[in-house]
C-alpha cells in the first residue's frame, strides 16, 4: 500500500509539474522567432522587386520592421501576417504570389522577431497587427475596402483578430487553428489544457465576427494544424465565405498545391475587387 500511495504522490508530482512548466514556458514554445534565427538573411529585391523598409510604432512604443512591395499593376493591398517561426526574409515566395496576383503587400515582423523590438505576447502581436493597419490607412491613405488581411497559421490568428477591429476588404485565413485550447488539447490530451492555456488565440470565435468576405485555405494532409480546424473556421464564419482545400504537409502545401492555391486565391481576390488589374491567370502557373 505505501508502494502505491508513493507512486501515486510521484505521478501527481511529475503531472502538476510538467503543467506548470507548460504554463510558464509555453510563450517559448509558440513564438519560435530563433528558429531560424532573427537575421533577415534576403529581401524582396533578391527576387528583383522593389521594396520599401518600413518602421511601425505600436501603442505601447515597440518598433516593428517590415517592407512595403508594390505591385507593378495593383488591385488592392494585403497586409500579410506570417507563423509562428522564422521572419519576414522566410517569406519571399509568398511575397513573390502576392505581387504576382496584382496585390501591393504589407509584411511585418511581430515584436521581438526580425529586427522588430520587444518581447512576443499574445497581445502584444495585436497591437502588432493594429500598427500595420493604422499605417497603411493613417499613413498611406488606402481606404478599407481595399485591404485584404491575410494570416498564415499563427499569423490566421492575428489576422482574424484585425478584422473584428475593422472592416477590410476580406480576410483569408491559411493553415490556421481553431483556437490557441484546440492545438493544447490535440498536443497534450492528458493535461488540464483550459486551465494551464494562456495564449487563447480563439480563431474561430474571432471568424464569427467577421463582417467581409473571408478565404479559408486548409490542407487535408496538414501534419501540424489538423484540417478539421480549419473546418470548424469555415463552419464559425457566418455569411459570405469560401474554402480552398489544398494538398501537402503545413508548410509546404501552397507548393505542392501551386497551381490551385494560385488560381483559387486569384479568383477569390477578383470576388472581392472585381477583374482587371493582375497579370494574365495563365502566367499564374509558371
Amino acid at each position: 500500500m505505501r508502494t502505491l500511495i508513493s507512486l501515486l504522490t510521484i505521478a501527481a508530482s511529475v503531472y502538476v509539474l510538467l503543467s506548470l512548466v507548460l504554463y510558464l514556458l509555453q510563450g517559448k514554445m509558440v513564438f519560435l522567432s530563433n528558429l531560424p534565427g532573427r537575421a533577415l538573411t534576403a529581401s524582396p529585391g533578391d527576387i528583383g522587386l522593389e521594396y520599401e523598409d518600413v518602421y511601425l510604432t505600436t501603442l505601447d512604443d515597440e518598433r516593428l520592421h517590415g517592407w512595403y512591395v508594390p505591385a507593378t499593376i495593383s488591385r488592392g493591398v494585403i497586409v500579410f501576417f506570417h507563423g509562428n517561426a522564422g521572419n519576414i526574409s522566410h517569406r519571399l515566395d509568398s511575397i513573390g504570389i502576392f505581387h504576382q496576383l496584382g496585390l501591393d503587400t504589407l509584411i511585418i515582423d511581430y515584436r521581438g522577431y526580425g529586427q522588430s523590438t520587444g518581447k512576443t505576447t499574445e497581445q502584444g502581436t495585436y497591437l502588432d497587427a493594429q500598427a500595420a493597419w493604422s499605417y497603411l490607412v493613417d499613413e498611406r491613405g488606402i481606404a478599407a475596402d481595399q485591404i485584404i488581411i491575410f494570416g498564415r497559421s499563427l499569423g490566421g490568428a492575428v489576422g482574424a483578430w484585425l478584422g473584428t477591429q475593422h472592416t477590410p476588404a476580406a480576410v483569408i485565413i491559411e493553415s490556421s487553428f481553431s483556437s490557441g485550447v484546440d492545438m493544447a488539447r490535440r498536443l497534450y490530451p492528458f493535461l488540464p489544457v483550459r486551465l494551464i492555456t494562456r495564449l487563447r488565440y480563439p480563431v474561430a470565435e474571432y471568424a464569427s465576427h467577421l463582417d467581409c468576405p473571408v478565404l479559408v485555405v486548409h490542407s487535408r494532409d496538414d501534419e501540424i494544424i489538423p484540417f478539421a480546424m480549419g473546418q470548424s473556421i469555415y463552419a464559425a464564419v457566418k455569411q459570405r465565405k469560401s474554402f480552398l482545400e489544398l494538398r501537402g504537409d503545413h508548410n509546404n502545401g501552397i507548393f505542392i498545391s501551386r497551381q490551385d492555391y494560385l488560381r483559387g486565391l486569384d479568383g477569390f481576390i477578383e470576388s472581392v475587387f472585381g477583374p482587371g488589374g493582375p497579370p494574365p491567370l495563365e502566367s499564374l502557373s509558371e
